[in-house]
């Protein structure tokens, strides 16, 4: 049969987190709504530039919720510069090859 030990500290519940969790999704829905608003305000010969700034805002809503949700903001900063420094090469990776595929695409169909 199972019994309790008496000795066992009893621990103070900690206070909901609602608050945080409320300002998380303000800042969320402010930045989606001001992606929303680029994309049907800024005009489509823009396209260049609107991408960058989706790209550049989803970067940042990414960062945001990793940090709040999965704790990472009170974390070590080389844990976090661990992160960082990966993520970085492989959008210049992406971006290489989108530029060197878009390169070879146009020489050899548009010559």
């Amino acid at each position: 049969m199972a019994t309790e030990a008496l000795d066992t500290p009893h621990r103070e519940i900690p206070k909901a987190q609602t608050q945080a969790i409320w300002r998380t999704f303000w800042i969320l829905l402010g930045i989606t709504v001001l992606e929303f608003a680029i994309a049907f305000m800024v005009p489509t010969h823009w396209h260049t530039f609107k991408v960058a700034v989706f790209v550049g805002l989803t970067i940042v809503k990414a960062f945001f919720i990793v940090s709040e949700f999965m704790h990472l903001k009170g974390e070590v900063k080389m844990l976090m510069w661990s992160i960082l420094i990966p993520l970085l090469f492989v959008v210049w990776l992406l971006v290489a090859l989108l530029v060197e595929g878009n390169s070879i695409f146009e020489s050899r169909f548009f010559q």
